[in-house]
């Protein structure tokens, strides 16, 4: 921000010096508490902003500014610790009261008058304040210590009788809401009533005598909601009010944030007693919120409201109309000068995005909070590149002051925030982004439609992978069943696509080809639909869209240092380019062909650490597999394998091309049989019309059989993976063969394949063993008729417990490991993936069992327990393996940093995800080291 620079007067401030001259005086007595063990009250000139864990974000501030020297009223804080003692056991720590009283005696001494003092009372606020900021989460009351009595005293001070009664008047209603649990409704209802009768619209135009009746009558709804009467004694006002934030920390709102925000719900809150100054006392009077930079954009200047004659809660309530911050120049100028050297001040300080919070006092400018301010992702980039332009903090720091998630938000477009909407439905934002289409309820529509130039969002209850031409057709897609890994959700952040899954509360008849909303909209095949993968909302028509500019940059259509780049491309350039210097982690892509394998290269992939070959047989080859699994004989098997040979060395071929010099890892044939075979029950249905009508079925009956031959409770831990190499013969040999002649043909060409065999679902080293020992002769053999040295390494996933238990077992007969934390996941809790996110997790999450779903940041205690145990076990059988993660935790922020501690060597994860991995690579590098130094 540009800051205005003051003289020395402007902090001349008789109560200020005052204050600060009682101040060291309490410094130099030392601690109030002489039980420095347990220690649960802090006056403000105690702590520091290093206390946050203690004092709560708010409390450690208030004590940094006052150590500072700037203009805070005195007061004191109650620690989390005391809170937490108060919600484990239902009651205040026995030695608290005894605290407070010694601080409040102190805090007396410092204004010259007692709390609540008839003639001149002492009032003070108290106010939540927890480690991370819960803005507006939890509870804060204010003018605690007026009554029946003081108000009197109050008025004569300040010389003002209606601001005396109504700041009482406040008092009784956030009193009356937060402690006592009264609806506050029902005092906004008398306060427009006595606005009515008055024949005004706004609180200010009441006068003393209208709010005095106001306070009657809100006494009288304290009374007839509670039982008793507003209380007067003002300590019990206090320590109900202390009591009141405790339990705040505890509230549903509170609790939802948390989840939110992945904010522990252990840390309990602090509680800040300070003393009272007062916006509301005239036109020279007034409170408002301050930014030192803009954190919408990140831009440099003057940001925030004020607002005259006003308490805080007014702002924030935005009952009054503010004006902007740079109109207090012309209101009050001294005070604005002041207010801009604070503001330079604590920035320089804080070296950051500063949000402040101030009351104007009859011209006497005083601070009642900061923090770092929370900002947009475009605001983020822009200001760490800012300040390090400044000098204020260096790359390393830059680096920390941004997150892949806020990347994420930066890359997908968006819906235009100011656009009408209608919206119909909600599910779980699976895979971000803005989709815009006409709704279409199956594949084939979809890609017709497409192809003749009409945008689509394909709707299924759920799609499986013969939905993949239509998926690819299509702008988005959306599903009333499935969760974040559903087949869906994969696939869709896999191609970079919106993805919107279980709206449950949508219908949708694919028959019919209609979706039916919750009061009865009905949504027909081609009606254009909306859908928002970021919030998980679907819209009824379409809403604009905005292009995010930081794509073109990693697709290479906008270069960084062009004239005309955007600001915000060039800072993310930066920040981008320094994470990839400082990472440890490599980089790799989920990639199945040519295609995606070049995405992801455009976007910074260092190689392919999964190659999914199941995917190379769905749409029109899935034929090619379905007669392979229901051969009868060898001859129809060797058929088969003969048919897929030359496809899969074409799909090979391209691979290796568009992935040159880079490492390709290719995991051999995965499929859980049901999604290659056809459903049982329409096939059932078919052979008994058939037989009905007398008409031909022998291919449906013999297929049929087969079904029921092969059919599966839990195909997911059925027939798969290696077992079904060990099982068809010639499966696994067929593609390693098409690997090796597809590798061989590419070093023909001059090319640099280096590839790396994955064999699936290894739960014991002697599957591993028989599988590599045939894979090395088809290698060989190849090498012999080509006359091309190939090397191809063999590993394995680690996606069932026991692998992870005996890896070093493993090791011995594999040369890298990769993780499949999706399956991983799955086999140690005991969750179907594709299930139960619809079904209670829900339930799980609002209970707090989960903070989040483990199938989105990897269970570090369970499942990430096993991934170190197994890193520690390989390395130690075989000390140069390489060592990866291929599941989608390869591309979640938070699981990184895992991936980082643990030591693998490299993640992999959808191409779209990858610039996010980059910087949460380097990011984690950048934290290690910071903590190694420290």
């Amino acid at each position: 921000m540009t800051a205005r620079r003051t003289s020395p007067e402007a902090f001349d401030l008789g109560m200020f010096l005052a204050v600060r001259a009682a101040n060291r005086v309490i410094e130099e007595s030392g601690p109030v508490s002489e039980n420095n063990d347990q220690k649960f009250v802090y006056d403000f000139t105690e702590g520091n902003r290093d206390l946050k864990d203690l004092l709560g974000g708010k409390g450690a501030n208030l004590a940094e500014m006052t150590n500072l020297g700037l203009p805070v009223p005195p007061g004191f804080t109650i620690t989390t610790e005391a809170c937490k003692v108060y919600l484990e056991s239902g009651s205040e720590p026995v030695e608290l009261r005894d605290e407070v009283t010694a601080h409040l005696d102190a805090l007396e001494q410092k204004m010259g008058k007692k709390l609540g003092q008839a003639d001149d009372p002492l009032l003070v606020s108290v106010r939540s304040g927890a480690k991370f900021s819960m803005p507006g989460m939890m509870d804060t009351v204010l003018n605690i210590g007026l009554s029946d009595e003081s108000v009197a005293g109050l008025a004569r001070q300040a010389d003002n009788e209606r601001f005396a009664w109504d700041s009482y008047r406040r008092l009784i209603q956030m009193f009356g809401k937060t402690v006592l649990g009264v609806d506050g409704e029902l005092f906004e209802d008398a306060l427009d009533e006595a606005k009515t009768a008055k024949k005004v619209a706004s609180d200010t135009d009441l006068d003393a005598a209208d709010l005095k009746k106001v306070v009657e009558h809100f006494k009288k709804i304290v009374k007839a909601e509670t039982g008793r009467d507003f209380p007067q004694d003002p300590r019990e006002q206090m320590d109900l009010a202390i009591e009141a934030v405790f339990n705040s920390w505890n509230t549903d709102r509170a609790k939802l944030y948390r989840r939110q925000e992945r904010i522990p719900g252990d840390l309990g809150t602090a509680v800040n007693v300070c003393s009272m100054v007062f916006g509301n006392l005239g036109p020279d009077s007034g409170t408002g919120v301050a930014f030192t930079r803009d954190p919408a954009s990140g831009h440099e200047g003057v940001y925030g409201d004020y607002l005259q004659n006003a308490q805080g809660e007014d702002v924030v309530a935005g009952i009054r109309n503010t004006v902007p911050l740079a109109d207090l120049e012309s209101i009050d100028k001294t005070s604005y000068d002041q207010l801009m050297d604070i503001m330079n001040t604590l920035e320089t300080h804080y070296k950051d995005l500063c949000d402040i919070e101030f009351t104007i006092e009859r011209g006497q400018l005083w601070m009642l909070q900061t923090r770092v301010g929370k900002r947009t992702a475009g605001a983020a980039f822009r200001i760490a590149t800012q300040l390090v332009d400044q000098g204020l903090i260096d790359e390393a720091e830059a680096l920390q002051r941004v997150t892949g998630a806020q990347l994420a938000q930066l890359m997908f477009p968006k819906f235009d925030e100011d656009a009408k909407v209608e919206q119909i439905g909600r599910g779980i934002a699976a895979s971000p982004g803005a989709a815009v289409g006409k709704a279409v309820f199956d594949s084939y529509t979809a890609v017709k439609w497409s192809r003749s130039g009409e945008k689509v969002i394909l709707i299924r209850r759920e799609t499986n992978p013969d939905d993949l031409d239509g998926m690819i057709a299509a702008e988005g897609i959306l599903t009333s069943r499935g969760g974040k890994t559903s087949h869906a959700a994969v696939v869709a952040r896999g191609m970079g696509k919106t993805c919107v899954c279980g709206a449950e509360e949508l219908e949708v008849d694919t028959k019919r080809r209609r979706m039916t909303t919750a009061d009865g909209q009905v949504v027909e095949e081609g009606d254009v639909v909306s859908i928002d993968g970021s919030t998980g909302k679907v819209y009824l028509g379409e809403v604009p869209v905005v292009p995010s500019p930081v794509v073109e940059y990693f697709e290479g259509r906008m270069h960084a240092g062009a004239d005309d780049a955007d600001e915000l491309v060039q800072a993310v350039h930066r920040i981008m380019a320094y994470a990839d210097r400082v990472r440890r982690l490599r980089v790799r892509a989920n990639a199945d062909n040519a295609e995606d394998a070049n995405r992801a290269r455009r976007f910074g992939a260092q190689g392919i650490g999964l190659c999914r070959t199941e995917h190379m047989f769905l749409g029109e080859r899935r034929q090619f597999v379905e007669r392979l699994i229901l051969a009868d004989t060898d001859a129809e098997r060797d058929e088969a394998l003969e048919a897929l040979l030359p496809l899969q060395k074409t799909d090979f071929v391209e691979l290796f091309e568009a992935m040159d010099g880079l490492p390709v890892t290719v995991r051999l044939l995965d499929p859980p049989l049901h999604e290659f075979l056809p459903d049982i029950t329409e096939l059932s249905v078919r052979v008994a019309l058939a037989e009905s009508r007398k008409e031909p079925h022998e291919n449906d009956l013999r297929l049929l059989q087969a079904v029921h031959r092969l059919h599966e409770q839990n195909p997911m831990l059925g027939l798969r993976g290696v077992r079904l190499g060990l099982v068809i013969p010639g499966l696994f040999t067929m593609q390693v063969r098409a690997i090796a002649e597809a590798a061989a043909q590419r070093i023909d060409a001059k090319g640099d394949p280096r590839v790396e065999i994955m064999i699936p679902l290894v739960g014991t080293v002697q599957e591993l063993e028989i599988v590599r020992e045939e894979a090395e002769q088809v290698i060989a053999e190849v090498q012999a008729r080509t006359g091309v040295e190939l090397k191809l390494a063999l590993g394995t996933m680690i996606e069932l417990p026991r692998a992870a238990v005996t890896a070093g077992q493993i090791a011995e007969a594999a040369e890298f490991f990769s993780f499949g934390t999706n399956d991983l996941t799955q086999t140690v809790w005991g969750f179907s993936r594709d299930d139960v996110e619809a079904s209670f997790f829900t339930a799980y999450l609002e209970k707090g069992i989960f903070g989040v779903s483990p199938f989105e940041t990897i269970d570090k205690d369970g499942v990430g327990a096993l991934v170190r145990s197994a890193v520690e076990a390989g390395r130690a059988t075989r000390p140069d393996i390489k060592l990866g993660v291929c599941g989608e935790h390869g591309g979640d922020p938070e699981s990184v940093h895992f991936f980082h501690e643990v030591g693998l060597d490299y993640v992999s994860c959808s191409p779209f995800r990858i610039p996010v991995a980059r910087l949460e690579a380097g990011r984690a590098a950048a934290e290690s080291k910071g903590s190694d130094s420290r």
